[in-house]
């Protein structure tokens, strides 16, 4: 019955027909998009929940980074093991049991999966569950045929009777510190198989054996049993981070019995309706594609790591599990605080609360939040203490069911304790309190040698540090506001004007200093920093990082001279060339991919920079542009991606924009409106709430608004509240082929920004200083 349900809900929306079946959110999904990186990182096609624990994609041949272009599918995943089938002769070796494939005989979808093993014959099939995955292998008549499970370190399988195995591998990165705090952490697997194998052999390294138990690295268990043309062996794998019994218990709990058909149409009718809480009318099949499957990848993270009411051994689950609230972890949010999470915080907010409940946990255990754990687990990487936007946006959209009094002083020991250097995380350091007390993050000066011991081969990135730390500091300081706490308020709004203290106004950009306050000398803001700027920015350069004061937007108006001194700074971003040759600069910047002039579309602080004419009165380029990088940057075939996705950051850019608005600043409540591609848009709020956006006329000439209601009334400025559409409303705009230039333009109908809101006069401005 509750599959009936989801189905039927799912069934309500009808974007498109394709003779006389209606076309669902689902149908339009592409995993295949972006299979082939711009630069660096390609997507991985995963069937999985949305949010699933398990995420299964076919495993392809090591060393090709371009996924869609690998010759060759090395297996599938079964947790911390591959699973693979095959016919003929056996081997100790994975790469043996290896097989040519052809996307023109592949089905690639969010809930399914099926390839044609060509080297072996044999048709591969699987969907997924929340922590288990379902495999289904059809063969060819042959004496010798094989399922395959091999692991790679520290690990263990055990033959469990005639019908079933279980392992475990040791793994790294954030999971390996939450399961376990006070010791290794394991992923377990359980696997049955729909027939008995009478015949079987395990290994290490190149020593067979019939011993139903191997331990260490480089072992693997193989089956060989008599094949009948179209016969079909399923493969049921429960995964778990708790045990290989709780593995056990998950698969029965979720695919309790052999049908495979039923599983694949149970996952599609959930995704289905995850996709429908946004419903779209118009656009072209391309932009449906586009857009569907850039909502499947913002739905992927982050990821529900509760198992059966429980969480990890080390933590007391039961008051959370007893109200109903699940366990989420998201390794990536200096990618994904700008737009992933205010998207899935729009659509579904209990999830954000619950992650934020979850962050809290961590900081139980850890005594810090997290920000952006490493592979390894042991540090930070990339930048920044970015939980507190995240949980500040999330408490100023008026989702407040977390001990917001823990979530405060645990943003407040991030912001006052926790090193800001890049890749790390500790106590403070010498930078830290130059930060802290002279206003920005020293940079090495000119021709001088690190000194710092905790400073890594990720350099300084001194400028960026700078100016993601005001804004995280804005961010404590707005919940200090929010908390009555007016002394913290005072302090951290004071920090959160460091921004101005790295604007050099004799170049007109962000610029490094060293320790003793003066500007590092001759600095080309297009080149300089070492490769990747990392000896001043973090990926890109100072073009990009001069307009990240997500925060003050006015104030770096204001900075640059006022409104005209400003827009000409961005219009010139994005036509400014390299400075060098193409293939140096990426050479230099890979990932500052997606470029139009110096933007880099494929780099997440980008991201809101289009939108910046919202608050310098020329928001009809804002429009202009963002039609521009989703109909040049974005794709439906495989080099649909304009960079690396980064757990769906990329992905849910998209999705805001085609919409027909974003939100420039994680923090602060409101939206800021772009150019939507669809007639008619309908997002599914909570209790059976709907936002619409309807854009009459709109077309691909048709980008520029006109005029614009939001719930019945006239809006004349260029953005609108969260509390404006939190039960509900339309938003009404009228487009055409010729800017309006008046719409949205006075100086008073801009957003709201740190030096247009701040209330008290006593909160000190830091200076600028000259040299």
């Amino acid at each position: 019955m509750l599959v009936l349900s989801v189905i039927l809900c799912g069934g309500m929306f009808l974007a498109a027909s394709v003779g006389n079946e209606q076309k669902q959110p689902v149908d339009y999904v592409s995993p295949n998009i972006g299979g082939i990186g711009q630069l660096l990182t390609a997507t991985i096609p995963f069937v999985q929940y949305p949010h699933g624990m398990a995420r299964l994609a076919p495993i392809t041949t090591p060393g090709i980074t371009d996924r869609y272009l690998a010759d060759k599918i090395y297996g599938f995943p079964a947790g911390p093991a591959m699973l693979m089938a095959s016919v003929g002769s056996q081997s100790n070796h994975p790469e043996a049991y290896a097989s040519e494939f052809d996307h023109d005989f592949e089905t690639s979808t969010p809930y399914y999966y099926s390839v044609d093993l060509e080297t072996w014959g044999i048709k591969a099939e699987f969907t997924a569950t929340q922590s288990s995955g379902y495999y289904r292998f059809t063969f060819p008549e042959s004496r010798h045929g094989h399922l395959v499970f091999s692991t790679e370190k520290d690990a263990e399988l055990t033959v469990v009777g005639n019908k079933a195995i279980q392992g475990t591998q040791r793994i790294l990165g954030p999971l390996g510190k939450l399961a376990n705090p006070d010791g290794e952490t394991r992923a377990y697997f359980y696997a049955e198989f729909s027939r008995s194998f009478d015949t079987y052999k395990t290994w290490q390294n190149d020593d067979a054996t019939h011993a139903p138990r191997q331990s260490g690295n480089h072992i693997g268990f193989v089956t060989d049993f008599p094949s009948t043309s179209g016969e079909q062996i399923e493969v049921r794998v429960g995964l778990s981070y708790i045990s290989a019994e709780q593995a056990r218990r998950n698969l029965q709990r979720e695919i309790p019995d052999w049908n495979f058909e039923r599983v694949k149409s149970e996952t599609r009718a959930i995704w289905n309706k995850a996709l429908s809480e946004i419903q779209t009318n118009g656009g072209t099949e391309r932009e449906r594609t586009i857009f569907y499957t850039a909502l499947y990848r913002s739905l992927q993270r982050m990821t529900d790591i509760t198992e059966d009411d429980k969480y990890f051994s080390g933590y007391d689950h039961q008051v959370h599990a007893a109200q109903g609230h699940h366990f989420y972890i998201d390794d990536g949010l200096w990618d994904t605080y700008r737009s992933l999470h205010p998207l899935q915080l729009l659509i579904e907010p209990h999830r954000q609360q619950d992650m934020v409940r979850s962050y809290l946990r961590m900081y139980e255990q850890s005594g810090w939040l997290p920000s952006f754990p490493s592979v390894a687990g042991e540090q930070e990487v990339m930048i920044g203490h970015h939980a507190a936007p995240f949980i500040l946006d999330t408490y100023m959209k008026g989702y407040r069911d977390f001990d917001v009094e823990e979530a405060y002083a645990a943003m407040r020991k991030s912001a006052s304790d926790a090193t800001m250097i890049p890749w790390n995380r500790g106590t403070l350091t010498s930078l830290d309190r130059s930060y802290l007390e002279k206003g920005f993050f020293p940079a090495l000066a000119r021709g001088e040698n690190e000194s710092v011991p905790q400073v890594t081969g990720e350099r300084r990135q001194a400028v960026s540090v700078t100016l993601e730390g005001s804004y995280d500091d804005w961010s404590v300081g707005e919940l200090a506001k929010a908390l009555g706490k007016q002394s913290d308020e005072i302090y951290f709004t004071k920090l959160a004007h460091n921004y101005q203290n790295v604007f050099d106004p004799t170049i007109n950009f962000m610029a490094p200093r060293s320790a003793d306050g003066k500007w590092i000398p001759r600095l080309n803001p297009k080149l300089d920093g070492g490769q990747g700027g990392r000896d001043y920015f973090t990926e890109v350069n100072s073009w990009i990082y001069t307009f990240a004061v997500q925060h003050d937007i006015e104030g770096l108006i204001r900075l640059m001279g006022g409104r005209d001194a400003f827009n000409g700074k961005l219009d010139s971003l994005f036509i400014e060339q390299y400075g060098t040759s193409k293939f140096s600069f990426l050479g230099q910047f890979p990932d500052a991919t997606g470029l139009v002039g110096l933007y880099a579309q494929g780099n997440e602080p980008s991201f809101h920079i289009p939108y910046l004419y919202v608050f310098s009165g020329q928001p009809w380029k804002t429009q202009k542009r963002v039609r521009q990088l989703m109909d040049v940057w974005y794709g439906d075939g495989p080099l649909g991606m304009p960079g690396d996705d980064d757990g769906g950051a990329t992905s849910s850019w998209y999705v805001f924009n085609a919409m027909g608005f974003y939100p420039v600043c994680p923090g602060s409540p409101v939206y800021e409106i772009g150019s939507p591609i669809f007639e008619k848009t309908t997002i599914q709020l909570e209790d059976g709430k709907q936002f619409t956006i309807v854009a009459n006329h709109v077309s691909a000439q048709n980008k520029y608004i006109q005029s614009a209601k939001l719930n019945g009334k006239p809006l004349i400025k260029a953005w609108f509240s969260h509390s404006d559409i939190a039960d509900g409303g339309t938003l009404l705009l009228e487009m055409s082929d010729k800017p309006n230039t008046q719409w949205g333009s006075a100086p008073e109908d801009a957003p709201l920004s740190m030096t247009r809101t701040a209330r008290r006069p006593d909160i000190e401005r830091a200076e600028v200083t000259k040299h």
